[in-house]
């Protein structure tokens, strides 16, 4: 317990020493090299310090430095990604608060998709609103205020994948999941899992393998551009299907319909051709 009228983050460890060290996370072994290099942005100093000292408590962050605002963290990372991978000053992962004077994090995180190799995101917020929004540009993780230590170790070993991933040319798993909304609480739902996508105006509600279906605010164009290398097709102006998931094709007086679990969907004709050829194709496998 820290002492009367001290602050718990007073003094708080600048990082670690460089020397060989393994960890594992989510059942891989990560090198020191690849230990991360954190900047956490809040304009709220208690806030950071609180961020900064449970972040240099992890031992798979090898520094955690912060910054007071958006200007400033765009300044360090900018400067950071023009000296290269590896000058002292990179920075591997960002855990950055939404509500900010001036900026907020999510015009933060929209500038930084235009740089050529950007640091991974984490948003760490009180507010759980910008969910969706904060998953399609593409953030690691969305961690809610007050910051528990368990979760955000949590999402301390998922950028540490991602930027194993990054070092060791593998599979990427950044597009395995999508971030839905239910009863208020924002979920993980496999994409592997999801059977097909029915379009609903701006929206695309997602119906899974096991039954379940999810709205998600995003449109099914950006779905179908977004999974198309992870099997999934187009079948008609209104629906998105997992090619591995038909189990079905039929033709009755000239139309085409596909069975996927208990829905039958119609193929349009302009997607007909395709979508047999494609069947076809993985039927001769």
């Amino acid at each position: 317990m820290s002492p009367p009228g001290r602050s718990p983050y007073a003094g708080a460890p600048c990082g670690y020493p460089s020397g060989p060290r393994r960890v594992r996370s989510g059942g891989k072994t990560l090198d020191s090299g690849l230990m991360l290099r954190v900047l956490a942005v809040d304009d709220e100093e208690p806030a950071l310090e609180e961020l900064l000292y449970l972040l240099r408590a992890d031992p798979r962050v090898r520094s955690a430095e912060g910054a007071t605002g958006a200007t400033e963290a765009l300044r360090r990372i900018g400067a950071a990604v023009d000296a290269g991978p590896d000058d002292p000053s990179a920075v591997d992962v960002v855990f950055l608060d939404i509500h900010m004077a001036g900026l907020t994090g999510l015009d933060v995180a929209q500038l930084l998709a235009g740089f050529a190799a950007p640091p991974l995101i984490v948003f760490v917020t009180a507010h759980e609103g910008f969910a969706v929004h904060a998953f399609d540009l593409k953030a690691v993780d969305y961690v809610l205020k007050p910051v528990r230590r368990e979760r955000l170790a949590e999402a301390v070993r998922r950028a540490a994948e991602q930027v194993g991933d990054r070092a060791a040319p593998v599979h990427d798993t950044s597009g395995d999941q999508i971030a839905v909304e239910l009863g208020g609480v924002v979920r993980f739902v496999a994409v592997d899992d999801i059977a097909y996508a029915e379009a609903q105006g701006d929206y695309a509600r997602l119906h899974t393998a096991a039954g379940g279906s999810h709205l998600v605010r995003v449109p099914l164009t950006s779905l179908e551009e977004r999974w198309r290398p992870r099997g999934f097709v187009r079948i008609h102006r209104r629906h998105l299907v997992q090619l591995g998931r038909i189990d079905e094709l039929r033709l009755d007086a000239g139309a085409m319909s596909v069975r996927v679990g208990s829905a039958e969907l119609a193929v349009s004709r302009r997607h007909s051709r395709a979508l047999r050829d494609l069947l076809m194709r993985g039927a001769g496998r």
